[in-house]
């Protein structure tokens, strides 16, 4: 069911007629009435959502239970010998009898259907089975005819689902969000793989989705980093490599500093006037550039101007590679002072913030003593990173109207996210806080480039590209076949890094591994790369034109192997729909591994080239339909899938 759907609205009629989208007539089933149709249902999207329906139908005149409990109790199971739909017997809630007795009753007296197998009784459970020889013809029709589209429902992102017009939730996805200047670290790359990610499901289910960077590209460091460039900048350097070039002059500047600010330390120790000191000190320089910045002196905002637009483009070249792109690059810049002085006000007008030693700060401890106390203005006056997103977040909703916002940060933030949504709470904003969700997610350990330390997203991808360079040099005869090596290899890296960082939960660790992740071999990203390439290779071989393919006739697969990648691959409308609620990669990922797993053990019985004519066309059909769910969800993770 769709987040936020209600299992209790009415039910409507779903009729028989053949509708556009719906491969199969239902009456050419054996189905005479009509079935039952619930909201979040979508037999023309998901063809599980007819056998949910019929099943529900059933199970309501057999049990005497009400449809509104049945439909949302048939679960998916996780193996194929559990079943394609199953029922925990005690969530109908049945008095009188043990559940177990009534699982063995219900099984016994359940109907003979054209739909559905005998379901089989397994203690609480009510196991049910897909008809094999109906499953390969309601399935793949749909998936050739669908293509890209199989696996998505448009109709979640809607705010009305029975009236369009009234136009798409909207949802902004914030993540990725480096600071300029500073090194590309393994949290960022998470928030972006897994951001990214996040922003494609959404769109997938037809929200109206807004991609924003927050950069980190406000505050004394650019003072200090205007100095490092009048002092050792190269316009060269700059042109070239903007990134590295501004990380190098920032250390380099940052060194020369340590020993004057050392210095200062000490004299300040023994009561010494440090005044003088402080004036001259590179510190005390990039104090002033910055004030002048914040003061809105033109020469200085355009030297950090240029800064950020050089790195923005630089940043834009390697998100590319990872398919990804952003809407927006907000920024701690952005964030004006007049809004900040506003939530301020608010913050004081409200009795939600007191002065504390001189800082302003908000005492959540009344709320809950995990919180804390958040401090929101120093004693200097000066805001700190929690003002600025309270700030944002309400200037965002003023801008944007969003129904959701999600903040893809590491879950060292937990806190801070935790406290910004409360205080904007607390402020009265609770229209803007219910609506903001934080998707954190843990570290990687280890993660470094053969050459020492990482500092760069793109070290780390021209490592590992060089390394999947390697892999596929070994194999001679099939590195001759591919066109443009280079480019395969980078593509093949990247899904390598990006395989690895979606293979469990979000809030792991994990180890960053590069011959494991570049392994041909296990449940990686070059395994899925190369079982697409297969069957590419397969249909090329085939040459059998589309059209025929679409009109094969299905009911000549019949192999055990067939029906069960059939059934698997009528799983993934469900599958998509499941990450939905558990905004977890790793939910798609695991099912396409499961499925190339199936499709690997078929290869050798369910032969195309030397089989009958007619047999090839369908069994070319089931590779295609394969092929084509292997691409979406590949594509839904944010990889490029390869041909060769």
């Amino acid at each position: 069911m769709a987040p936020g759907e209600d299992s209790n609205a009415p039910t409507q009629s779903l009729g028989n007629e053949a509708s556009d989208d719906l491969p199969l007539d239902l009456s050419s089933l054996g189905i005479s009435q009509p079935l039952p149709h619930f909201p979040d249902t979508n037999p023309q999207l998901n063809p599980v959502d007819i056998f949910r329906c019929y099943l529900t139908e059933m199970l309501a005149g057999l049990t005497g239970v009400d449809a509104k409990i049945i439909y949302p109790a048939l679960a998916w199971t996780l193996t194929l010998d559990k079943g394609d739909l199953v029922l925990a017997v005690p969530a109908l809630r049945v008095k009188g009898k043990k559940p177990d007795q009534l699982a063995t009753e219900w099984a016994e007296k359940f109907p003979e259907s054209p739909l559905i197998s005998k379901p089989v009784a397994a203690g609480t459970f009510l196991q049910f089975y897909f008809s094999p020889t109906l499953v390969p013809k309601l399935i793949l029709p749909l998936i050739l005819k669908t293509k890209s589209r199989y696996g998505l429902n448009p109709k979640n992102g809607l705010k009305d689902r029975s009236d369009p017009s009234k136009g798409k939730k909207r949802i902004i996805v914030e993540f990725s969000s480096p600071n300029i200047a500073k090194p590309f670290h393994a949290g960022h790359l998470r928030s972006t793989i897994i951001g990214g990610f996040l922003a494609n499901l959404y769109q997938g289910a037809g929200w109206d989705v807004i991609r924003m960077n927050y950069l980190g590209d406000w505050g004394r460091q650019f003072g200090l980093l205007a100095i490092a460039f009048q002092m050792f900048g190269s316009e060269e350097k700059l042109k070239a490599d903007p990134i590295g070039h501004l990380y190098d002059i920032y250390v380099e500047v940052n060194r020369r500093a340590e020993p004057e600010e050392a210095e200062i330390k000490a004299k300040k120790a023994n009561n010494e006037d440090t005044s003088e000191l402080e004036e001259k000190s590179l510190t005390g320089q990039a104090r002033r550039y910055f004030k002048r910045m914040e003061n809105g002196d033109e020469d200085a905002l355009a030297i950090w101007k240029r800064f950020r637009t050089l790195s923005i483009e630089r940043y834009e070249q390697t998100y590319a590679r990872l398919n990804i792109n952003f809407d927006h690059y907000s920024g701690e810049s952005q964030v004006s002072p007049e809004s900040m002085q506003a939530s301020a006000k608010t913050l004081k007008e409200a009795g939600v913030s007191e002065e504390s030693e001189g800082a302003v700060i908000v005492d959540l401890t009344k709320y809950s003593k995990k919180l804390g106390k958040a401090i929101v203005q120093k004693k200097d006056g000066t805001t700190l990173y929690l003002t600025r997103d309270i700030s944002e977040a309400v200037g965002r909703y003023e801008k944007y109207h969003f129904d959701k916002m999600i903040y893809v940060v590491a879950s060292q933030q937990d806190l801070h996210l935790a406290q910004l949504f409360k205080i904007l709470e607390a402020m009265g904003r609770k229209d803007v806080a219910d609506k903001c969700q934080h998707i954190n997610f843990g570290m990687v350990l280890g993660m470094s480039t053969r050459k020492g330390t990482v500092k760069f997203l793109n070290d780390i991808l021209k490592d590992v590209g060089e390394k999947m360079h390697e892999v596929m040099r070994a194999n001679e005869t099939k590195y001759a076949q591919v066109s443009d090596p280079d480019r395969v290899a980078d593509i093949l890296g990247i899904t390598s890094v990006m395989v690895q960082d979606m293979s469990s939960k979000r809030v792991n660790n994990y180890d960053f591994n590069m011959d494991r992740m570049t392994s041909f071999e296990g449940d990686t990203g070059p395994y899925l790369q190369y079982a697409h390439a297969r069957l590419c290779s397969m249909t090329r071989k085939a040459d059998i034109p589309r059209s025929e393919l679409e009109t094969a006739d299905f009911s000549l697969l019949t192999e055990k192997h067939a029906v069960n990648l059939a059934r698997v691959l009528a799983q993934y409308p469900d599958v998509v729909q499941n990450t939905l609620r558990t905004l977890e990669p790793v939910t798609v990922l695991q099912y396409l591994f499961k499925m190339t797993h199936l499709l690997s053990s078929s290869y050798d019985v369910l032969k195309v080239v030397g089989s009958e004519p007619e047999t090839a066309k369908a069994r070319m059909a089931l590779y295609e339909s394969a092929r084509q769910v292997l691409h979406n969800g590949m594509v839904l993770l944010g990889l490029s899938p390869v041909e060769r």
